[in-house]
């Protein structure tokens, strides 16, 4: 059991990283990845939301949705379950964390309409895994996330004090690197 819960955490950290090797969750990779420290609470965020959402999805797809035979509507579930906790991130960090708030600014509540959490709820029912298995693959998901975007972040920071070609400045530049990130990952593949 163990072991398969390690595979799990390292297969969907590194080896599937969800936004390097299966493209989800862009939206806030490319837009929140400009400081480390506003990349990093971005990730938090995520690694709280996907978590919990693997938990709360878990149990109501095994406790309702299956008994029920109502498992068909698994993706509006889901993605109410997904709103309902960015809300509660969002109230948290207005209340108490304002400056990380302020910084996220309207990626925070594109959390919600973020595929990488919905996918995450997803590929643990298709993946048949019970509760602890979903809840390790949503929080490796997540993490890896964060390795993600807070590398990108990095380079993103250091890239400002480099002499870029004019045609490659802004978004070209950083989609150049996120696919050079995404060939590095695929180094990661021959691990499981």
């Amino acid at each position: 059991m163990v072991k398969e819960l390690l595979v799990i955490l390292i297969g969907s950290s590194l080896v599937s990283n969800v936004v390097l090797s299966q493209f989800l969750g862009l939206c806030p990779f490319l837009g929140v990845s400009k400081k480390t420290k506003t990349a990093s609470g971005m990730g938090v965020a995520v690694i709280f939301v996907i978590t919990l959402a693997s938990i709360v999805a878990g149990v109501i797809y095994k406790y309702i949705l299956e008994p029920f035979d109502i498992t068909y509507l698994q993706t509006i579930v889901f993605i109410l379950v997904i709103a309902a906790l960015v809300q509660f991130v969002e109230m948290f960090l207005k209340k108490y964390i304002p400056s990380l708030y302020e910084s996220l600014g309207v990626y925070l509540p594109l959390i919600t309409t973020n595929c990488a959490v919905l996918g995450v709820a997803l590929t643990n029912v298709q993946k048949n895994y019970g509760i602890l298995e979903g809840v390790v693959n949503g929080f490796a998901t997540a993490v890896g996330f964060t390795i993600a975007i807070v590398i990108l972040a990095g380079i993103r920071e250091k890239m400002v004090y480099n002499d870029i070609p004019e045609s490659f400045k802004g978004m070209p530049i950083v989609l150049v690197t996120a696919g050079l990130m995404a060939i590095a990952f695929c180094g990661f593949s021959g691990l499981l």
